[in-house]
């Protein structure tokens, strides 16, 4: 309940400061149970961290959306290591002789240290990180190395609720949500009692093709149990080389575990999901649109041609549970459907962040077009909605939608393998007006919708949100239809 509110701003001082030592316990313990950022922090020197440390301050101080208070990043920095030498799955690996003893020690030093002393400037900030990562060794054995970088990510985590520290496997996460491929089974996953939830199976992918469905639990990996491991530890266990194997236990409903082998491959993640016409009486055409990727716009053109083919009269984009993507992906799929005018306006602190992005294209699709936005469609999903919405080019039914009005930029670092998530500028509509906690509100709103239980899927006809969507659509098409050809007949070519 407070993430939601955190990310509004609405969060009281009390319960912001709760919420935020919690976000600084969970990330402690992500990041030191992965295996390839620990590896990385092994062969780490002082002066590495410190050069990391120094690399992020420099980039934050001069692409972060607002100017750096260096006293409060160092701040958190320190509240960072106080946590962390409590925290099981960092003590038991860097503070060996952190007896409660030597724990109160290490406070009080860094409390004599950091008192009353002005932090001003990143040559401030990287002193006083220096003086307690010193102190850090000579009282519990911590490399100072690794305090360093527990002040580096506390830094960056600190700055907003989009802003982060990214190890090596988040690093290359994002890049895979980017390219829209990995290495991998093909599903997707959340935390359950017994282990994993599997909540969407990729179609096409080892995991479809091996028997996986939605709603199955992974109770063991590799004949290791995973009942009481985290969510990142037990996902951890899927990864391996592409062509290597894993062995699964999988319970689904009532019944008894049962093995399952499944090879690891090249999962391609498709960002456009069920593409049919949805109402066969009134030629409604119908997209699942899950996320914007780099070719997102070319696969969601190749779908409209093919619904085109198939007799579509008008169009229902289904946004809902879009997370955001790429924001040139935004901008080239708004450009599908506008012929001329600005799309999305970005400002930042920085002169190079001031950007406006119009559309472009010498052909546009005509058809009328319904979008359904949800509380879920966030980022890129609210530019284009919103670009829709103020060039009355399309019908937005649903709820309101996220409100994240902010852009990230990702910036990988020279050392250790890491690399940020930095705010760098706050995008606005065409019309100006601002998205983050305001969101995008729909034009018919759509007071409830029946759930999906463990990733099922819900028939159009129990969908209120479609059903309004379809009534929209209908509304709105035209009253004949021209019989497909060779060229999109919704499209006027230029």
């Amino acid at each position: 309940m407070c993430e939601p509110a955190a990310r509004k701003g609405t969060l009281p001082p009390d319960l912001k400061q709760r919420y935020d030592l919690a976000k600084i316990h969970c990330d402690i313990a992500r990041r030191h149970t992965e295996i390839a950022y620990r590896t990385r922090l092994s062969g780490l020197s002082e002066l590495d961290a410190r050069r990391v440390y120094g690399e992020v301050l420099g980039r934050i101080g001069s692409h972060h959306v607002d100017a750096p208070n260096y006293a409060r990043l160092v701040s958190r920095g320190c509240l960072a290591m106080d946590v962390a030498i409590d925290e099981p799955a960092f003590a038991s690996l860097y503070a060996a002789q952190a007896t409660p003893d030597r724990r109160t020690l290490y406070r009080d030093q860094v409390s004599r240290v950091i008192g009353g002393r002005t932090v001003g400037t990143p040559v401030e900030a990287e002193t006083i990180a220096a003086w307690v990562a010193r102190i850090a060794h000579s009282t519990l054995g911590v490399p100072p190395a690794i305090t360093i970088m527990e002040m580096t990510a506390a830094a960056v985590g600190g700055l907003d609720e989009y802003s982060a520290f990214l190890t090596t496997g988040q690093l290359d996460d994002l890049y895979a949500q980017i390219e829209g491929n990995f290495v991998g089974l093909g599903v997707e996953l959340k935390g359950a009692d017994d282990g994993l939830l599997v909540v969407h199976v990729i179609p096409g992918s080892p995991a479809e093709r091996a028997g996986l469905r939605a709603g199955d639990h992974l109770v063991g990996i590799g004949g290791r149990s995973l009942g009481g491991m985290n969510v990142d530890e037990a996902a951890q266990l899927l990864q391996g080389p592409e062509g290597s194997v894993v062995t699964l236990a999988v319970a689904r409903g009532a019944s008894v575990a049962r093995a399952m082998t499944v090879r690891r491959e090249h999962v391609e993640v498709p960002s456009i999901e069920d593409v049919q016409i949805i109402d066969p009486a009134t030629r409604v055409g119908y997209v699942k649109l899950t996320s914007f990727q780099k070719t997102t716009a070319a696969d969601l053109e190749t779908a409209l041609r093919r619904l085109d083919m198939n007799g579509m009269r008008s169009l229902v984009i289904d946004l809902r549970g879009n997370p955001g993507g790429l924001l040139s992906a935004a901008v080239d799929v708004a450009d599908l459907f506008l012929d001329r005018g600005l799309v999305v306006a970005t400002r930042g602190r920085c002169p190079e962040e001031d950007f406006n992005y119009s559309a472009t294209r010498s052909g546009t699709w005509r058809m009328p077009l319904v979008l359904v936005i949800d509380g879920d469609s966030a980022s890129s999903s609210e530019i284009f909605a919103g670009a829709m919405r103020d060039h009355g080019r399309a019908t937005l039914v649903g709820t309101r939608s996220y409100g994240k009005g902010s852009i990230q930029g990702i910036f990988p670092l020279d050392t250790a393998g890491v690399g940020l998530r930095l705010t760098t500028a706050k995008f606005f509509s065409p019309n100006g007006r601002p998205y983050s906690n305001v969101g995008v509100e729909p034009d018919l709103v759509v007071q409830s919708v029946a759930r999906p239980v463990d990733g099922q899927v819900i028939a159009p006809a129990a969908d209120p949100f479609l059903q309004a969507a379809i009534a929209a659509a209908h509304r709105s098409a035209p009253r004949t239809v021209a019989q497909p050809t060779s060229q999109p007949v919704s499209r006027a070519v230029r």
